[in-house]
């Protein structure tokens, strides 16, 4: 699959996606968002996806002088056909898939870009990052998930903070807040997130999938409902061949080699 808007590298059973039109700080029109989702709905037997921005900047928003995108400031509904249609599709995607996504934040990661930095598991972001939800400045309202995504992970006063103030948030407050994973020097960024993306990559792959999903109906669901997702989990994972290589390294006292299996 060849790619015009973003760079797939694979190593091993890691996969990268680098967003890469550093000429407009990666900008999110909408042929990158399907070439997102796209990326996800191929990733083979990749076991981690580690996700991060080419240049100076992670994504700086949607590219609002892409074709159906300007008519968003006018109000001519061309935002809502884009969210419909590409940049909802390619978050769903990457909250959906089955293995871990990490997310690498360099620089800003605004508007829908702040939805794709935090729709990942585990998201890094360098010292000169930061999260903005600039929307309030002209007049529209978050997309992209991030209204359901900010509620829970900071809870709602600092969610309408980052709203309806639209304030810069940088990435050593949002470690503080505990919007992110991690806050690193710039310098360490790529090192700390490849570390982690690839410690995940041969990592339980079943065991994770099932977390994942668990996770997600934990959100929403009620107690009743995620012991019962536990228990079902407890037994699709207990039947990997992982589940079998964790318990004989356990008794053996040695480190387990996973094979995603």
């Amino acid at each position: 699959m060849s790619y015009e808007t973003i760079r797939v590298e694979r190593d091993g059973p890691l996969l990268t996606i680098t967003l890469n039109r550093p000429e407009r700080l990666n900008a999110m029109a909408p042929q990158m968002a399907d070439e997102i989702g796209l990326a996800f709905y191929d990733l083979g037997d990749a076991r981690a996806v580690l996700i991060t921005g080419e240049g100076k900047g992670f994504c700086s928003g949607a590219d609002l002088s892409a074709r159906g995108e300007s008519s968003a400031v006018t109000g001519k509904g061309g935002s809502h056909k884009a969210l419909s249609n590409h940049y909802n599709p390619a978050i769903s995607q990457i909250m959906r898939a089955e293995v871990p996504v990490i997310c690498a934040v360099n620089g800003p990661a605004a508007g829908v870009g702040c939805s794709l930095a935090l729709a990942a598991d585990f998201t890094i972001a360098g010292k000169s990052a930061y999260f903005l939800q600039a929307f309030v400045n002209i007049g529209l309202v978050p997309d992209g998930g991030s209204t359901w995504l900010l509620l829970r992970a900071i809870g709602r006063a600092r969610a309408t903070r980052m709203m309806m103030l639209g304030e810069k948030i940088s990435g050593e407050q949002a470690e503080e807040w505990g919007l992110i994973y991690k806050c690193v020097d710039d310098a360490a960024l790529m090192d700390e997130a490849r570390a982690l993306a690839t410690k995940l990559a041969n990592g339980p792959t079943v065991a994770y999938a099932t977390m994942k999903r668990n996770i997600a109906t934990a959100l929403d669901g009620s107690l009743p409902q995620v012991l019962l997702a536990e228990a079902e989990g407890q037994r699709i994972a207990g039947a990997s061949k992982d589940a079998t290589e964790g318990g004989m390294a356990f008794l053996q006292k040695r480190k387990a080699e996973f094979k995603g299996e």
